[in-house]
């Protein structure tokens, strides 16, 4: 999303940006410009708090490298059974640095504490993610 789309709508503080550059790292620069292409006026609140909450705040503490931290994610999208950002995560999961087989594990780990139906989901989503 170009700046002046985000500007004057709360959108441009210092962890908006710093949201925006790990989202683009985790999730790929065409991912982010397609979402944020998508911000209107009833979205804008919503995108902003993600940027700067998830991205901008957790996602960027020291205590987890991005690689741990897309491992956890995967296995809490399985569980709550939310394959489109299941799929978007399995894409992030690739950029910051697993591979198909440790995907593989996380979704077989899950289906111990998430449930079978859960897991089997999640590795459908996975399969025609990958």
């Amino acid at each position: 999303m170009p700046r002046e789309r985000y500007e004057g709508r709360g959108m441009e503080n210092e962890r908006f940006s710093a949201g925006m550059v790990v989202r683009r790292k985790v999730l790929g620069d065409a991912h982010v410009d397609r979402s944020m292409a998508r911000v209107d006026g009833i979205a804008t609140d919503l995108q902003r708090l993600v940027t700067e909450f998830a991205w901008g705040d957790v996602w960027t503490r020291p205590g987890l490298a991005l690689r741990e931290r897309s491992l956890i994610n995967l296995g809490m999208l399985i569980a709550l059974n939310r394959p489109h950002e299941l799929k978007i995560h399995v894409r992030g999961a690739v950029n910051n640095g697993l591979t198909p087989e440790e995907i593989a594990e996380v979704v077989l780990h899950t289906s111990v504490y998430a449930g079978f139906p859960a897991a089997l989901d999640g590795m459908r989503v996975v399969k025609e993610t990958l």
